[in-house]
C-alpha cells in the first residue's frame, strides 16, 4: 500500500522515505522590526520546502534599526532601538548548544547601523547614538571578546546598508541629517583604510544592501529629509561592479519602499517587509539573471527596520528559543571559523522619544 494513496495510515507508516525533507537553501529569519504600534520581538521562520513563514522564538529585547551577523556559528544581534533608547546591547544565539546569551555591548550605543565581517572580527559601522549621527567604526575581536575602534568613514551614515564583497566591506548610501547619500565607500581591514567607490545615481536612505554573484545590490531606500512630507521613496535598486567601479539600474519592485530587510540565498535576494507611508509585511524575490521581482508568500507580521539572515543547512538549525540567559559571554566558546555577513534594511535618526502609532509620527521616525 502507498504512502500517499493511504493518508489515515501514514502516522503507522512513517519511515525515513515518509519523513518530510529539509530544504536544500536552509531557511530565512525575520527578526525584530517595527510595526504599526511597536517593534515585534518575535521571529518568524520561511521554510522554503512549504513557501510559509512560521513564528519561531523571539528575541529578548524589543528591536528595530538593528543589526545582524552569523559568525562562528553563532548569530550576533548588535544595537538598534527598543522604542525608548538607542541600545548598545549585543544578544547571541548559538545554534550548536541552542542558546542566547548576553554578549558584551558595543563602545557607541548605536541605531541605524550596519554589521559584516572578514576573516573572525566583528565591525559594527556608523548608525546614530539618540544625538548625532556616526562615521565611527568599532572591532570586535571573538577571541578576546573586546570592541575597540577602527578607522572612521569619510561620511557620517545613519540607515546605511552594509554588506561584503571581495574580502572588502562596503557602506552604502544612508543618511547624514540632511538627506538621503549617494555615495558608498569600501574598508580593506588589512590596511585600516576606507576608500571612496563611484557613488550611486540616487539618493537611498533606508537602503537595503547584499552581495550577490560577485556584484553588491542596493535596494530602494529614500532621498528626502525626514521633515519632508512629500519624500520621494524608490522603487528600483542598483547593482554595483566592483571590477569597473559602476552602479547600474536595475528593474523596479511592486512599489516604493525603505527600511526593507535583505538576505542573499544561493544566487536570489530576498526583500521583506519596509515602510512605503506604512509598514507592510510584502516578501519579493529577486532573480539578478533575468532581472526580474517576484512575490513570494507573506510576512506574519508587518516590520520595518528589521534584520533578515540566511541559515545554511551546514548552520545546525533549530527553534531560536526565548529569553538569553545573563551568563558572561567570556564563557562562550568559539566553534568555527567560517562566517558570512548579512544585512540589515535600517533606519531612525530621532533622538531618543518614545514611538507613536500614527502613520505621519512612524513615517518620520522610518526617514529619520
Amino acid at each position: 500500500m502507498r504512502y500517499h494513496l493511504a493518508p489515515e495510515k501514514r502516522s503507522s507508516m512513517q519511515s525515513i522515505r515518509t519523513k518530510p525533507r529539509r530544504s536544500t537553501l536552509g531557511s530565512l529569519y525575520c527578526l525584530g522590526g517595527m510595526d504599526s504600534a511597536k517593534g515585534p520581538q518575535t521571529i518568524e521562520r520561511y521554510d522554503f520546502r512549504t513557501r510559509s513563514w512560521q513564528p519561531d522564538g523571539h528575541l529578548n529585547t524589543r528591536r528595530w534599526q538593528f543589526a545582524c551577523v552569523i559568525l562562528n556559528k553563532k548569530l550576533y544581534v548588535c544595537g538598534g532601538r527598543d522604542g525608548l533608547k538607542t541600545l548598545n546591547s549585543i544578544e547571541i544565539f548559538d545554534f550548536q548548544k541552542k542558546a542566547w546569551n548576553v554578549g558584551p555591548p558595543m563602545l557607541t550605543n548605536r541605531h541605524g547601523l550596519g554589521v559584516g565581517c572578514i576573516g573572525g572580527p566583528l565591525y559594527a559601522i556608523g548608525g546614530h547614538d539618540g544625538w548625532s549621527f556616526l562615521n565611527t567604526v568599532e572591532r570586535f575581536d571573538p577571541e578576546t571578546c573586546v570592541w575597540s575602534y577602527v578607522a572612521s568613514m569619510a561620511n557620517v551614515r545613519c540607515s546605511l546598508g552594509v554588506t561584503v564583497l571581495e574580502n572588502r566591506i562596503y557602506a552604502v548610501g544612508g543618511r547624514d541629517g540632511a538627506a538621503g547619500l549617494r555615495e558608498a565607500e569600501s574598508y580593506d581591514p588589512h590596511t585600516n583604510r576606507w576608500s571612496p567607490c563611484a557613488t550611486m545615481q540616487k539618493r537611498r536612505g533606508g537602503v537595503a544592501v547584499a552581495a550577490c554573484n560577485g556584484f553588491l545590490f542596493a535596494i530602494g531606500g529614500h532621498e528626502s529629509s525626514a521633515t519632508n512630507k512629500c519624500t520621494v521613496r524608490h522603487d528600483d535598486g542598483e547593482r554595483y561592479d566592483p571590477r569597473c567601479d559602476q552602479w547600474t539600474l536595475i528593474t523596479s519592485l511592486n512599489r516604493p519602499k525603505e527600511a526593507l530587510a535583505i538576505a542573499a540565498v544561493s544566487d536570489k535576494l530576498y526583500i521583506v517587509g519596509g515602510f512605503d507611508g506604512k509598514v507592510v509585511d510584502e516578501v519579493e524575490k529577486y532573480d539578478p539573471e533575468i532581472d526580474r521581482w517576484t512575490k513570494c508568500p507573506s510576512l506574519g507580521t508587518k516590520r520595518a527596520g528589521a534584520c533578515l539572515i540566511h541559515v545554511s543547512n551546514s548552520i545546525h538549525q533549530s527553534s531560536l528559543p526565548t529569553s538569553p540567559s545573563p551568563s558572561s559571554f567570556s564563557s562562550l566558546s568559539l566553534l568555527s571559523t567560517s562566517s558570512y555577513t548579512l544585512s540589515s534594511a535600517t533606519s531612525f535618526s530621532k533622538r531618543n522619544k518614545d514611538v507613536s502609532a500614527s502613520c505621519h509620527q512612524l513615517s518620520r521616525l522610518v526617514l529619520s
